[in-house]
């Protein structure tokens, strides 16, 4: 989705096994960030939104950050402006592993909203090696989440493993409305139910100007 005049290009990468639904070329996923793209778009922002293929998909694979690279290049070339990386629950695993692998020539920085942190999940945020991340950082939280394995009391640990990134947030909200299904779930307060524009706002003026 490409905006004219856009600030930055941000890539968005879903939850849960990472596939968005595609139908007729239209993303039809529940994930936060895919439901909420029209939102980043209105912040002036082009929106590119990953999808999963390979069936061997695995979040921390060499092969798939080079994937992640190879989107953030060619957005990089299209519009010539910072690309941020965006991921939210499972998709956080990938953001994490992308900004260790690159430098802020490729990369403006990373958002983690809904952070893995259980360590029986394979890449569990804080158990990457964070202190070499170089771009900044912005960790969104719910206050309300039950996800058993996006715990609120342990994303603090993320933070200050952080110790390399030249700016780094922690934000923790809370609000929305009509939590349904898995607490894991889209429509939880996991994924930011019914206070959708408020998150993207808090990440979309943060974007524009980094601060502590």
């Amino acid at each position: 989705m490409k905006r004219e005049g856009a600030k930055a290009s941000v890539v968005l990468l879903s939850g849960g096994e990472g596939r968005i639904g595609i139908k007729k070329g239209i993303p039809n996923s529940k994930n936060f960030l895919v439901r909420s793209r029209d939102l980043f778009a209105a912040n002036g922002f082009n929106v590119a939104i990953v999808d999963r293929e390979d069936s061997s998909f695995s979040r921390i694979s060499p092969e798939h950050v080079e994937d992640l690279r190879r989107v953030m290049a060619y957005l990089k070339k299209d519009s010539n402006v910072p690309v941020w990386v965006i991921g939210t629950s499972m998709g956080t695993i990938s953001a994490t592993a992308v900004a260790i692998a690159t430098s802020g020539e490729e990369l403006g920085g990373i958002v983690l909203t809904s952070s893995i942190t259980n360590q029986n999940k394979v890449g569990a945020v804080r158990f990457q090696k964070i202190d070499a991340i170089r771009v900044p950082v912005l960790i969104i939280h719910h206050e309300f989440d039950t996800c058993s394995i996006c715990v609120p009391n342990e994303v603090p640990l993320i933070f200050r493993g952080l110790k390399n990134a030249p700016i780094k947030k922690e934000v923790y909200v809370k609000g929305g409305a009509n939590p349904t299904g898995d607490p894991c779930g889209p429509l939880y307060w996991h994924g930011y139910i019914g206070m959708e524009k408020e998150v993207v706002d808090i990440i979309s003026a943060w974007i524009k100007k980094p601060a502590s």
